[in-house]
Parts: structure tokens; C-alpha cells; sequence
């Protein structure tokens, strides 16, 4: 479920098909830049109401798994 809202997302962002996007796909393949980044996640702060989400938290975020994984934990606390 995750996974497929943040697919869409990445999709309608980078103007790709969603089945394109896997959980290996990084940003550097989606020729993701800074401005990138902040509209992703403010769609996603929006789409999944997690709050604010931190730059020393987006650092180690890479991938769609690891971005998964944070917005898994996120809603989790």
C-alpha cells in the first residue's frame, strides 16, 4: 500500500509509467534535483500526514525501499 502511493506519486511527479518504479528505482535514475526533493516531500507530508519531514532524515534516503521504510516507520510512532 505504501509502496503504491509513493509509485504514484514518483510517477505523476516525473512524468513516468508507475510500473517503471521499484523498490531498487533511486532518485539519481528519476534524475531527481533539489527541487525535486522538496516537492516529493511535501506530497508525501500531505498524502500520508506525517509531519514534517527532516533534512538530516532525507540524507539517508536513496531509494524508493529506503523511502518506504521511512514513511513505514513514521506512521508506526
Amino acid at each position: 500500500m505504501i509502496f503504491e502511493k509513493i509509485a504514484s506519486i514518483l510517477a505523476e511527479q516525473f512524468g513516468i509509467e508507475q510500473d517503471e518504479i521499484t523498490m531498487d528505482t533511486s532518485f539519481e535514475d528519476l534524475g531527481a534535483d533539489s527541487l525535486d526533493v522538496v516537492e516529493l516531500t511535501m506530497a508525501l507530508e500531505e498524502e500520508f500526514g506525517i509531519g514534517e519531514m527532516e533534512e538530516e532524515d532525507l540524507s539517508g534516503i536513496s531509494t524508493v525501499s529506503d523511502l518506504v521504510r521511512y514513511v513505514s516507520d513514521k506512521l508506526e510512532d
